[in-house]
């Protein structure tokens, strides 16, 4: 059955087993685009980095609370736990095996909801809120470039809403570049991540205005394509161990995957955004929003 719920779909590439990704990923099974210091840097630093990044973006050395929607595997909640002390630590996921594995590791001071952020009411603001990899799954294929700017718009709303006056959102997606939906590779969309469709910056801008003031844009998808080439080379090592966990068409599917992956963030046909936003004061322009 092909997913058509963003639920669906996350499950669907998710949860193919934590075994699979711990032979490609690195050791804290982040799975997004890093931020490599240099062609030789290693896959760990740089995930790091990318991580350290993201929480220092959003003050998390001050923080008292920080939310990760898309948590993942816990990388982001596991440094704010341990190499913060953040006192209040909230994780959202759709992907049971990875609530699971959080679950049984349990990082002090760390909630893991599996839940769409949509349904997630929080007691209390934030201080910091990071979104790494989860913007994509927001939108649909079928959506008109009018309803996907009104899903953004309803995340971007609620993360004002969920932040403390002085917060921050640190926000980071793949998005179109030099393609139009249209160009996009059909294996992709309907064997690696159906049910979901990436936005174009135009889109981000127009959903957060007068909502969230942008306080910085960066374009790294160079730092993707090397990102999926290392995960590349890292399953084509251990193809014979994934091949026993998963089978070979699913070897091979991710083998393809990331290929394209890696050349189409070379072309510039898609690219990799890092964006920081904070809330404008309710008095602005748009705070009925």
């Amino acid at each position: 059955m092909t997913p058509t719920t963003a639920a669906e779909a996350i499950r669907h590439h998710y949860d193919v087993g934590n075994a699979f990704y711990r032979l490609w990923l690195d050791p804290s099974l982040t799975y997004s685009c890093a931020m490599p210091a240099g062609p030789d840097d290693t896959l760990e630093a740089a995930q790091n980095r990318k991580i350290d990044y993201h929480l220092d973006a959003v003050g998390a050395a001050r923080a008292r609370s920080v939310l990760d929607v898309g948590c993942g595997w816990g990388a982001v909640l596991r440094r704010l736990a341990h190499g913060h002390g953040v006192g209040r630590i909230v994780g959202l996921t759709l992907s049971d095996a990875q609530a699971a594995h959080l679950l049984a590791e349990r990082p002090p001071g760390v909630e893991v909801h599996t839940l769409d952020w949509r349904d997630y009411t929080p007691a209390e603001p934030f201080d910091g809120i990071v979104s790494i990899g989860a913007f994509e799954h927001f939108a649909r294929p079928e959506d008109t470039p009018a309803e996907k700017i009104d899903r953004y718009r309803e995340f971007f709303a609620r993360a004002r809403d969920w932040l403390t006056p002085g917060g921050t959102l640190s926000l980071q997606t793949i998005a179109y570049a030099n393609m139009t939906p249209d160009q996009a590779s059909a294996f992709i969309q309907q064997e690696i991540f159906p049910a979901a469709d990436l936005p174009t910056l135009a889109e981000i801008s127009a959903a957060a205005e007068g909502l969230l003031e942008t306080r910085l844009v960066r374009n790294d998808r160079l730092d993707y394509a090397w990102t999926c080439q290392q995960w590349a080379h890292r399953l084509r090592e251990h193809r014979g161990a994934a091949t026993e966990l998963v089978g070979p068409d699913v070897v091979a599917r991710y083998e393809r995957y990331l290929r394209q992956s890696a050349l189409g963030f070379r072309m510039g046909k898609i690219c990799l955004y890092r964006l920081v936003f904070r809330p404008y004061p309710r008095t602005y322009f748009g705070a009925g929003s």
